[in-house]
């Protein structure tokens, strides 16, 4: 069975009771009466050329069932600040991960009262703009698009709304195809999924096929299968500027010593 679209054909039916035309002017009122989040993209892209880490926190996924649930996101967002994570994804999905848009909320407050605030991503399949009007209200910094998910005229007009609203955009791919598509939609980030979601098999030999591909402006992350130092070592001789890891910083008794680990790649 193909994951994905089971997935995405579940997002588009529990979110079926929230659409609703949301405005271009709705957008930037949402962003205008918050404090501006900082810069994903620039939050991965080091000024000291060293691997940025994108801590992310998520209680449960398909592939590894349940990881840690119970834990407060906020708890979990002081270890990875502490621990010197670059910045913050939130998985929102409630179904498949086990999270809520008030774990984003929780989050970024959390990050807006221990400074310095590190900018969030809200990752989740997204598919309608109010999805991503939730997202600027609850303080996310940026949203992630799973490229081959979308339609083109959705990606457009998700695209657009974040644009609107102050937020950036994390474009997801899995292939050339999909390298092709996010590029022509004037993508900025790019993550390389290494896990296939329509199987849920990882390998970060995708990453490393991938990466090389992208213009030397976008900011290159790759996301799962990066459990050890060995694993971001291979993502940064690709020319990842940042890894997405969640599964393995959620495990870890000490994050911070994991986080020095990919560091050092």
């Amino acid at each position: 069975m193909d994951k994905l679209a089971e997935i995405m054909a579940h997002k588009r039916r529990e979110i079926a009771p929230l659409v609703r035309p949301v405005s271009s002017a709705e957008l930037a009122r949402a962003a205008a009466g918050r404090p501006g989040p900082p810069s994903l993209a620039a939050a991965l892209r080091r000024g000291d050329g060293r691997l940025a880490i994108l801590a992310e926190f998520k209680r449960c996924s398909p592939s590894a069932g349940e990881i840690r649930a119970g834990i407060s996101p906020g708890e979990q967002a002081g270890k990875y600040q502490a621990a010197g994570a670059d910045a913050l994804s939130i998985l929102t999905d409630s179904k498949y991960f086990g999270g809520s848009i008030e774990d984003l909320r929780q989050v970024t407050a959390y990050s807006r009262q221990v400074p310095p605030a590190l900018p969030c991503l809200r990752k989740d399949f997204m598919v309608h703009p109010i999805q991503v009007l939730e997202a600027c209200e609850a303080g996310a910094s940026a949203i992630l698009l799973i490229v081959r998910a979308l339609a083109a005229d959705e990606l457009r007009a998700l695209h657009d709304a974040a644009l609107a609203a102050g937020l950036g955009v994390l474009f997801e791919i899995h292939d050339e195809a999909d390298l092709e598509t996010a590029l022509r939609h004037g993508a900025k980030m790019i993550g390389v999924n290494n896990r296939d979601l329509t199987v849920f098999k990882t390998d970060l030999a995708i990453s490393e096929r991938l990466i090389p591909r992208f213009p030397p402006d976008i900011v290159a992350v790759s996301e799962s299968g990066i459990l050890t130092g060995r694993e971001a070592a291979r993502a940064r001789a690709a020319g990842a500027h940042a890894v997405l890891v969640g599964e393995a910083l959620m495990k870890a008794p000490d994050p911070a010593s994991l986080i020095a680990e990919f560091r050092m790649a």
